[in-house]
């Protein structure tokens, strides 16, 4: 009786041979790179590819030759930093950058101001139902930035809105939101009201981070709420601010739902009344993608100009600090 031979492991050919210590660290390799493929694709497409679409547009120009009609006579040609150079001198675009200051200046100090207590409040042990009231905090943000502005817009209308029929019957005056300097009040209010929770909890998540002994240890000293608050869990959650600070600025320069809700209630405010506003007015109200897409380029610069400023001055702050 014959049985047949078993082949070893390590045998070329065997079927269940192990892989060579070569191939696998090849493929130890290059995994990294095949779970990156997915994520490097959709950055390319719908990232990099619009925004190197966009220079290019803002380096050409449509040029008209006769009176524009007939096939061949509109053509693009080359404009180099011609569409850059009428952007930057543009009075509109100015004007709305200006505004758009303005408009920051109101909201963010607000905005960061009212996230910071409602976190220092939520973190108390003295608070009381706790998840309702952050839950509560929190909802407007997940309220649609077109829908927030709608809902605030109806409530701006003197015809319709409650708060001026109370005000109305109780013989108060009714001030006009939608002119004048009343206008970037109601602006602002739109902005805090949606974005306070989200930065209430960034900082809250920073303060329930820190270590329970730092403030037993702060209590056995004689601390009071107030100083723990004011000497230990602002200064420990000052990168949380930092970073809301951040997200804050790139919110504001890009400002363009709620403008452009009012907008049909009010005639302050107008198709160019923000740097995004006037980039879609021209790219869509006057047809000249080639001008609007150099503004873009414009916005986006300062941005990251503005964003890479802040970050290096906090982060040579932070070394400063640690250093002593």
């Amino acid at each position: 009786m014959t049985t047949a031979r078993r082949k070893s492991y390590g045998v070329k050919g065997a079927p269940y041979a192990l892989p060579s210590p070569t191939t696998t660290l090849k493929r130890a390799r290059s995994a990294p790179y095949l779970f990156l493929l997915p994520a490097a694709i959709l950055f390319a497409l719908f990232f990099a590819l619009p925004i190197g679409y966009a220079v290019w547009l803002s380096l050409h120009k449509v040029q008209v030759k006769g009176l524009g009609l007939g096939s061949g006579a509109r053509s693009e040609v080359w404009a180099g930093l011609e569409n850059y150079t009428d952007a930057l001198t543009d009075s509109e675009l100015l004007d709305g950058a200006l505004r758009v200051l303005g408009y920051g200046a109101i909201v963010i100090p607000v905005m960061l101001g009212l996230a910071l207590l409602f976190a220092l409040m939520l973190d108390s042990d003295q608070v009381r139902l706790a998840p309702f009231t952050r839950l509560a905090i929190f909802l407007p943000y997940a309220i649609p930035g077109v829908v927030a502005a709608m809902l605030w817009g109806f409530l701006y209308l003197p015809d319709v809105s409650p708060f001026y029929f109370v005000l109305d019957q109780l013989g108060m005056p009714q001030p006009d939101l939608l002119d004048g300097g009343g206008l970037y009040a109601a602006l602002s209010n739109i902005a805090v009201w949606g974005g306070t929770g989200f930065n209430m909890i960034v900082i809250y998540t920073s303060l329930q981070a820190i270590p329970a002994e730092v403030y037993e240890a702060a209590k056995l000293d004689g601390a009071t709420p107030l100083q723990i608050a004011l000497r230990i869990k602002i200064p420990m959650v000052a990168p949380s601010l930092v970073l809301t600070f951040f997200f804050s600025i790139i919110a504001t320069l890009q400002v363009f739902s709620e403008p452009t809700i009012l907008k049909p209630l009010t005639n302050s405010v107008s198709t160019t009344w923000s740097p995004l506003m006037k980039v879609h007015q021209d790219a869509f109200g006057k047809g000249d993608i080639y001008s609007a897409a150099a503004a873009a380029v414009i916005i986006a610069l300062v941005t990251l100009v503005l964003s890479f400023g802040f970050l290096r001055a906090a982060n040579s702050r932070t070394k400063q600090e640690e250093a002593r």
